[in-house]
């Protein structure tokens, strides 16, 4: 991929879950542009591997990104035919039986077998990681099972893996921004250590990571930000040019918008500090960047300047927490706040000592609560005529847990009047902690199939 041209990378998911419709537009546009081009998936979260890791655990097929078939099936035959290169670490937990998937997925479209390039090393759950990470952790997780432990590992194995002839790119827990860092990387030549160069092309992929929020998603608040087309919101295209810059837009014809703000609100998403953003391959300091709107749903980014990489890379540890129970009930009519708080109250004395029970009273109050409801009885009481109450706990103890939810049933005949549409349900907890590793510990490497 050596060359100092224009690299077209488009991103067709934000996280795991976004919608799977987004990457025809955006393909679309990369084949149109008839440059050097890349699609990438951006589908995890903190928590995201340590449920693909529980999927792992109860399949050894699975626990990899579950949309993978709906997020591949309508661009994969052309991202192959036109040359264009997909990364993304819908791997997760698994990035080897998603390898797999997309070999059967290829072979079930009838189209030449892709070579596919699969990223380990992200996984240190294993003994070392216990050696290494128990005096940040232990003490945290003392009795409780550890589900998940991974690595944000940098972009270097993905530039590897495209220099080596990959179609395809399957990652685990990377760092967001490599998915875009790594193809930069390999198509013009950077060195490790073309700081500037490297931390202007993070950041490129900081703006696209996740999806439709820089073409005006997450940006849209009616009457003070208005978006139009917002139900068929283009997704992010960026050009990313030999020194680092990039200039950011959208498919033409797709919903949205590309402005300085939208830009410049994704731009700082998450960054704790705007002049020392720590990632796995550069320290990137945008203090001094510069945003030039150019019309037409184009922004181009500049003047960002890169540090040398940290000596340790963050792991982020997901551990089995306890219980969340929650149960809710409906009153409606004549004094139906009132009622909904009543239940609440009889709720908190029949589990008092128990845990702190969270009140929402939805139609009231459903975002501002607290769990122990001193926001709740701080407000005076008011004259809603349809309050949906929910009350929650948390606790360690499934057994414990479960009361909340007899508790709430029995509201049907123990009063007060007139309540009704009782649900409840109880899932596990994933707490999560955050810990570093030196990089040396974390041995990361590619494999084609």
């Amino acid at each position: 991929m050596a060359s100092t041209d224009i690299l077209r990378i488009g991103c067709a998911a934000g996280f795991s879950g976004d919608r799977t419709d987004a990457a025809g537009p955006v393909v679309d546009e990369l084949i149109r542009g008839g440059t050097a081009a890349c699609l990438i998936f951006e589908t995890l979260a903190e928590r995201t591997l340590a449920l693909a890791q529980l999927a792992r655990r109860a399949d050894p097929e699975q626990g990899f990104e579950p949309l993978l078939d709906e997020l591949l099936t309508p661009v994969l035959s052309r991202c192959l035919q036109h040359g264009v290169r997909i990364v993304s670490n819908m791997g997760a937990a698994n990035p080897r039986a998603a390898a797999r998937r997309i070999q059967a997925l290829a072979q079930e479209l009838g189209l030449p077998r892709p070579r596919i390039a699969v990223i380990e090393g992200d996984d240190v759950s294993g003994q070392a990681w216990r050696d290494a990470l128990t005096s940040q952790v232990g003490d945290a997780l003392r009795d409780r099972p550890v589900v998940s432990a991974n690595a944000y590992i940098g972009a270097a194995a993905i530039a590897d893996a495209l220099r080596a002839g990959a179609d395809i790119v399957i990652a685990g827990r990377v760092a967001d921004p490599a998915l875009a860092l790594g193809p930069a990387m390999a198509h013009f030549g950077w060195a490790l250590d073309d700081w500037d160069r490297i931390a202007g092309a993070t950041m490129a992929g900081h703006l696209l990571e996740c999806g439709a929020q820089v073409t005006g998603g997450y940006f849209a608040d009616p009457g003070l930000k208005d978006v139009p087309g917002l139900a068929h919101l283009g997704y992010p295209i960026a050009d990313l040019e030999a020194d680092g810059s990039c200039t950011v837009g959208k498919p033409p014809g797709t919903g949205g918008v590309v402005n300085r703000h939208t830009v410049t609100e994704q731009l700082l998403y998450e960054v704790h500090d705007p002049a020392a953003y720590l990632t796995p391959d550069v320290v990137a300091d945008i203090s001094q960047a510069r945003l030039d709107d150019l019309g037409g749903d184009r922004v181009r980014l500049s003047g960002v300047r890169g540090h040398g990489r940290p000596d340790t890379l963050k792991v982020n540890v997901c551990f089995e927490s306890g219980w969340l129970a929650e149960g809710e009930i409906s009153y409606a009519g004549p004094r139906a706040e009132a009622r909904a708080r009543l239940a609440a109250q009889v709720v908190r004395e029949r589990l008092a000592g128990v845990a702190p029970i969270r009140m929402d009273l939805i139609g009231v109050s459903s975002v501002l609560a607290d769990d122990h409801g001193r926001w709740v009885a701080g407000q005076a009481p008011g004259d809603a005529l349809d309050v949906r109450l929910r009350l929650a706990l948390r606790h360690e103890h499934r057994a414990t847990a479960q009361r909340l939810l007899r508790e709430v049933t029995a509201l049907y005949t123990c009063g007060p009047a007139g309540g009704g549409g009782v649900r409840t349900a109880l899932r596990p907890t994933l707490g999560t902690l955050p810990a570093l590793l030196p990089r040396d510990a974390v041995p990361v490497r590619f494999e084609l199939t």
